[in-house]
């Protein structure tokens, strides 16, 4: 993969662009060139994701594509990548989008890798390296937050990355493995408690963290979840917005209104905590791994956390197939991607 295009300079996106060129030529795609108060170490090219024919241009002069969009524009790109045999790889956590990819990856030349970001992603990674020393599984459970460091309102809550994807996963159902049938579960229910290092934090089902791993854990657990952890509070005001006022049915103005409320901030937190049960022979036993992720400085810029850890999980992925550590053609489930050897990339070592 000599030549990179990265679609989307958000700040994600924008980081994605930083850590790829300390090895390959990037290219940054967007409507119009990002304002930032740093210089860019990529070329961008200005141009509307949507038109086909500029994508198809795009597709044609780069040996990968990586997708930090908003979900419901990857489809037609990634049927792009497809047709002209480049690798594709994006942060999506819609389900739909992912089975689309998927029955691509079934006739592709290259890599088809949606769900590279935290969750699905990392923690699917995690989870399934807690799994490895046991004899026999009981329980997986997998929990993320994307939270801001200093709460304030009701709501508890800033969008530091897109509301879009939020709101998705919050009206969508949910994949899960209950008394062991794989089956679909509402989002924003399953309520529980969380005390991590002494704050209070609730968590509840949302749709599509888990990724594929329901597919790879049928029939081997009793209990497979995933929750996103949330300051206590905020799932019922999310559900009273969602169900009561039936805004599922207007996700532009849910979108705006949530939008106009709670702006980014710079000071974030991502918490990963990931819990497995089982036995080691014949002793119950349960593994854990929790970290906080806190903003950190690469290239002299400040990264919010949300930002350096979803960017540098996708980079991460990249350099193993470049490297050659995963496959170079079809589908790449993250549950099946060494933890230890993402760690031992340049970019997964921000996580140790």
């Amino acid at each position: 993969m000599k030549k990179i295009a990265t679609l989307g300079l958000g700040k994600v996106g924008t980081l994605v662009g930083f850590l790829l060129t300390k090895k390959h030529k990037v290219t940054g795609i967007d409507k119009s060139k990002p304002h930032y108060d740093f210089d860019l170490p990529f070329d961008v090219v200005t141009g509307d994701v949507t038109d086909l024919s500029f994508m198809e241009s795009v597709v044609e002069e780069h040996d990968a594509i990586v997708s930090a969009l908003p979900y419901y524009l990857n489809k037609p790109i990634a049927q792009l990548a497809h047709q002209h045999g480049k690798h594709y790889f994006d942060l999506t956590e819609d389900v739909d989008t992912t089975h689309y990819i998927r029955e691509l990856s079934k006739t592709a030349t290259s890599v088809m890798a949606p769900q590279c970001g935290l969750a699905p992603g990392l923690i699917g990674i995690v989870g399934a390296d807690l799994t490895k020393d046991f004899t026999k599984l009981r329980d997986i459970e997998l929990r993320v937050g994307a939270l801001p460091k200093y709460p304030n309102g009701l709501l508890a809550y800033s969008f530091t990355w897109s509301p879009a994807g939020v709101i998705n996963e919050y009206i969508n159902d949910a994949e899960a493995i209950q008394n062991s049938v794989r089956k679909m579960v509402p989002s924003l229910d399953s309520f529980e408690y969380i005390n991590i290092e002494g704050k209070e934090f609730e968590s509840f089902t949302t749709s599509g963290g888990l990724g594929t791993m329901c597919e790879t854990y049928e029939g081997k657990v009793d209990t497979l979840n995933y929750k996103t952890i949330r300051y206590p509070g905020h799932g019922k005001l999310m559900r009273f917005l969602i169900q009561e006022l039936i805004l599922k049915d207007d996700k532009p103005m849910l979108t705006a209104i949530l939008e106009n409320a709670k702006p980014p901030v710079k000071e974030d937190v991502v918490y990963v905590y990931a819990v497995v049960e089982g036995w080691k022979e014949d002793k119950l036993f349960r593994n854990e791994y929790y970290r906080a992720f806190t903003p950190i400085e690469i290239g002299g810029i400040q990264w919010r956390a949300i930002s350096w850890t979803t960017a540098a999980s996708i980079c991460a992925v990249i350099e193993m197939v470049d490297e050659g550590t995963l496959p170079n053609k079809g589908f790449i489930k993250q549950e099946e991607i060494d933890f230890k050897a993402f760690l031992d990339t340049d970019n997964g070592n921000y996580f140790k």
